[in-house]
Order: C-alpha cells, then sequence, then structure tokens
C-alpha cells in the first residue's frame, strides 16, 4: 500500500529525511535508503534544508525514485518564482514523483550562501493552491494543461512549537487544508503534551498530523537547542537521561526511537524522521517503533 492510500484510510505512516549530498555522490544517500525501505513509507528530500546548498530536492528524489523508493519532492517558496515552480512540478509528475510537499525555506544568512537572493514569488499557502491548481488541470494562468498531474499534496505547521497560540495555528493549519494539503509535518516535538492541544481540535480524518522527531547527536546539541531555539522545548528530563548515559549517541538514538513509538500508540498518523546528515542511524530508530 502506498503513501497515498495509507494516509487516506488513517494508516501510521513513517517519513523519512534523506539529505541528498553536497556533490555528486549519491552512494551513500541510497545505501542509507535501502537499508530502511522495508519500515519507511517515503523518503522526504529536503530541497536544500538551512539555506545550504546541495543537490536539488529533485535531483536526490529521482535518484531514490529510479531504485524503486518512494519520494516526496520538496517544492520551496525561497528559491524558485511561479514559473520555474510550475515546471518543476510538472517534471516531477511526468517523471514518477506523485507526493510533494510544500515549505517556505529559511533565509540565505542562515546557510553558506550568504550572498544569495531569496525569490518568495509565492508564499506558502499560494504554493499550495498552485500545487491543486495543478492537479485540476490549470497553470497559474488559468490556460489548460496537456495532462494534469495528480499529487498528494503535504506542507508544514508550527504545531508543537512552544509558545504558538494554538487557536492561531489550528486556523493556518486549516487555511493549508482547504488549499489543498492532505498532511502537515509538524515542528520537532520532545515534548507531547504540547501537540495535546491540537489532536483535541483537529481531525485527522480531514489531515494527516505527522509529528517531527529529531535525532538529537549529542548533549552539547540538546543544550544549543535549548539556549538558542526558543521555539522547540526540550523537557530537562531528556536532557539529564541523556546527561547519564554512558553511550549518549545511543540513548539519543533510543529517545528518538521511545518517541515515535509513542506517537503511534496515541495515535498520531505518523512520525516524520529527521536525522540531520545521520541517516545511517534510522535503522535503529525505525526499529524502535
Amino acid at each position: 500500500m502506498g503513501l497515498k492510500d495509507k494516509i487516506e484510510t488513517g494508516e501510521f505512516v513513517v517519513l523519512a529525511e534523506m539529505e541528498p549530498p553536497k556533490g555528486v555522490d549519491v552512494s551513500e544517500m541510497l545505501s542509507n535508503a535501502k537499508r530502511v525501505k522495508e519500515g519507511v513509507d517515503a523518503y522526504v528530500v529536503p530541497e536544500m534544508s538551512n539555506a545550504v546548498m546541495r543537490m536539488s530536492s529533485l535531483g536526490g528524489a529521482m535518484v531514490l525514485q529510479n531504485e524503486d523508493l518512494p519520494t516526496v519532492f520538496q517544492v520551496c517558496c525561497r528559491d524558485r518564482n511561479r514559473l520555474a515552480i510550475q515546471g518543476d512540478l510538472l517534471a516531477a509528475h511526468a517523471l514518477g514523483i506523485n507526493t510533494v510537499m510544500a515549505v517556505g525555506g529559511e533565509d540565505p544568512s542562515f546557510g553558506d550562501h550568504h550572498q544569495a537572493r531569496s525569490v518568495y514569488d509565492l508564499d506558502l499557502f499560494e504554493l499550495i493552491k498552485t500545487v491543486n491548481r495543478l492537479n485540476q488541470g490549470k497553470d497559474m494562468a488559468g490556460i489548460e494543461l496537456a495532462g494534469a498531474p495528480d499529487f498528494l499534496i503535504g506542507s508544514t505547521t508550527e504545531a508543537g512549537a512552544k509558545g504558538k497560540s494554538t487557536e492561531m495555528e489550528v486556523e493556518e493549519m486549516m487555511k493549508r487544508v482547504e488549499a489543498g494539503a492532505r498532511f502537515l509535518v509538524t515542528s520537532p516535538v520532545f515534548d507531547l503534551t504540547l501537540l495535546e492541544p491540537y489532536k483535541k481540535r483537529i481531525d485527522f480524518g480531514k489531515v494527516a498530523v505527522i509529528p517531527t522527531v529529531m535525532l538529537l547527536k549529542s548533549l552539547g546539541m540538546a543544550r544549543y537547542m535549548v539556549r538558542n531555539l526558543p521555539h522547540i522545548h526540550i523537557p530537562e528530563a531528556v536532557i539529564d537521561r541523556i546527561g547519564r548515559a554512558p553511550d549518549k549517541v545511543r540513548e539519543c538514538v533510543q529517545i528518538a526511537g521511545d518517541m515515535a513509538r509513542e506517537l503511534k500508540n496515541q495515535g498520531y498518523s505518523g512520525v516524520y524522521l529527521s536525522t540531520i546528515g545521520w541517516e545511517h542511524k534510522l535503522p535503529e530508530i525505525i526499529e524502535g517503533i
């Protein structure tokens, strides 16, 4: 059963983030993906996350798709105008990619090409509507397409982010759903109590809410995030658990697996596994699910 069917029927799905290389050697990406193909429903290929130049999401997705590994093409508002975005979407579908994830994209000041100029011809809401319009057989100019795509559309939500207004974020989520999104991936979550207000307000039959489980690589990384990323809440109990562990990397992997399993037990639509370049740790996390 494919990703679209699983989401439509409410089955728990596992999405794994698979960073494309900063170069043309895709051997490691392919090796990591193939190791977990039995436990993953689709691989999400980020579009230059954190504004760091890498192989494009479309290119990386095609590399995986050519190996019969189902992919999610991430489409970013930051880098392309409406002409290029629509062209890439049509190309992706013609090449067998039928799931897209619309994202805003981080500002280039976060990345490694600080002189790059952002485009943002479309905002996130407009991008979702554009993909949905292509699905209906017309481009943004209203011109009929010679064959329409049939994309499963996903996007992001800040549900679970610390300090967010639940009511306002639920309203934003529903706007994305009305525009055509069928699944929404949250910000990284380490405290499931932050998601409970959304669980009470969102109908999972209308939209699949897929929390992000991010792999902490070290105690230092966890402490850095606490100090510098106020929107992400890492409970003190998690910090203490890593600090007490003799093998801190193994404990971080265990924490990610425990979190993913708990999301499944609590009835969420799925889990988005983000290992930030440590895709070789995915087998251990998935085993925890």
